[in-house]
């Protein structure tokens, strides 16, 4: 006789309607893959007579998700409505109850997934967050399992589809940030507000999971470097197709000799990068191992059904590991608790990288000089320079450069000392570069 696993579904919007669907469709598939049926045998959801209309009659339903939780017909617990209060208060109570659960919340695991995992172990329960990060990319599992003989180097990323739609618009099209984030949001990938995503936050919070994960240390979200894309113009974007880079609002994390990055901005790399060439709402990841060299992991990073693969795959493994001891479960940081890494996340200032400048100034002799001068002073090594028409109607000519590797500091102290310079219009732009080599 085949046994019957009941799932308590947490949350009937899009996610959750693409988490029923592909178990309906698939149900066969993933009871051979599960070694049980696996069925939605209640839920919770704000619009009790919609709910009923898409799950069916069968299906027990409730308005409170701790009532999902508490429900003796429910096995596994699968929480989708987002936010932290009450996703945390569905969580522990399913801890509680030593009944696994399966979340795609993001932010919940950023800010506290370190209190849930210790609660999780010591109560030999299971809290599983595939769906966390770049949604049916299947990313954590390759960091926690696949590349667990590596000494992971780099980790970066295009964690935020809303960002690098909103960015391949304006490459391709020459659209201006905000017309681009307007068919954005016309098409429903970027919400009526915008800041957590064009901010970088959103990003940030995957990156600071994506980093425990690599590198065995706590999450520590507070520490990660975050700024946006809304003062990009097309024409930096354009500028930086000139000499052959894209840009990308990458999220990146790194091993350094006396400690590790956690930082995301705009980024210039080169056309003939991999991910350069990943356009539209698509995420991808590239790692860097020390045994493997470089892998690269793309797909859709949103959306119903992607999001749901990734739910249903941690349903699948927690189903196939609830009669397992504790020890035969995959640390939730990678690695041991005990060997945690307490290594320190390096501040901005300390980071080193090429950069890309901007500096709108008046066409006059020796503005180049004084603009190299200070450079130098501040041990900046130029690459590459090239003066071009200023765009839009502005007066002046812009001088773009193109520096050597060097560190925030010197860059932040050279563009301030820059500024103030008379024959300089506004503050000089910054990018940063990656070249993956």
């Amino acid at each position: 006789m085949v046994k019957t696993v009941r799932v308590g579904l947490i949350g009937v919007g899009t996610v959750g309607r693409g988490v029923f669907d592909v178990l309906n469709r698939n149900c066969e598939e993933i009871s051979r893959r599960a070694g049980c049926e696996i069925i939605v045998s209640a839920a919770c959801a704000r619009d009790l007579d919609k709910a009923k209309d898409f799950l069916g009659p069968t299906i027990k339903l409730y308005r409170d998700p701790l009532e999902v939780v508490r429900d003796k017909n429910v096995d596994v617990v699968i929480e989708l409505i987002g936010g932290v209060t009450t996703a945390r208060a569905v969580i522990e109570a399913s801890i509680a109850l030593a009944k696994p659960v399966v979340t795609a919340n993001k932010a919940l695991i950023a800010e506290q997934g370190n209190d849930l995992f210790a609660l999780a172990k010591k109560s030999g329960s299971m809290v599983a967050f595939e769906a966390a990060v770049a949604g049916g990319i299947p990313i954590i599992k390759a960091l926690r399992e696949g590349l667990s003989a590596n000494r992971i180097e780099s980790v970066a990323g295009i964690l935020n589809g809303t960002t690098n739609f909103i960015l391949s618009e304006m490459r391709t099209n020459g659209l201006s940030f905000q017309d681009a984030l307007s068919e954005a949001q016309r098409l429903g990938y970027a919400e009526a507000d915008p800041t957590f995503d064009v901010e970088g936050i959103d990003a940030g919070q995957k990156l600071a999971i994506i980093a425990s994960l690599s590198f065995g240390i706590p999450i520590q979200p507070e520490k990660v470097y975050c700024e946006g894309i809304t003062d990009l113009t097309e024409g930096d974007i354009r500028a930086a197709e000139d000499f052959g880079y894209r840009v990308k609002l990458l999220a990146i994390t790194k091993r350094r000799d006396h400690g590790f990055e956690m930082r995301v901005h705009p980024t210039l790399v080169p056309q003939n990068c991999v991910i350069a060439s990943v356009d539209g709402a698509m995420n991808a990841v590239l790692v860097q191992g020390d045994a493997v060299g470089q892998t690269l992991y793309y797909g859709a990073g949103a959306g119903a059904e992607p999001t749901a693969s990734a739910v249903i795959a941690d349903l699948v493994d927690v189903v196939r590991l609830r009669d397992a001891a504790a020890s035969a479960q995959v640390p939730y940081f990678a690695f041991q608790t005990d060997r945690l890494n307490d290594v320190p996340i390096l501040d901005m200032g300390e980071v080193e990288s090429p950069c890309y400048l901007r500096v709108r100034v008046r066409d006059e002799p020796g503005v180049l000089a004084s603009i190299a001068g200070i450079l130098a002073e501040y041990g900046v090594s130029i690459e590459a320079m090239r003066q071009r028409e200023s765009e839009g109607g502005h007066a002046g000519v812009d001088i773009v450069i193109f520096t050597h590797t060097t560190n925030e500091k010197s860059i932040n102290d050279s563009l301030k000392k820059i500024n103030a310079l008379d024959s300089v219009f506004d503050m000089p732009v910054r990018l940063r570069i990656e070249t993956f080599s």
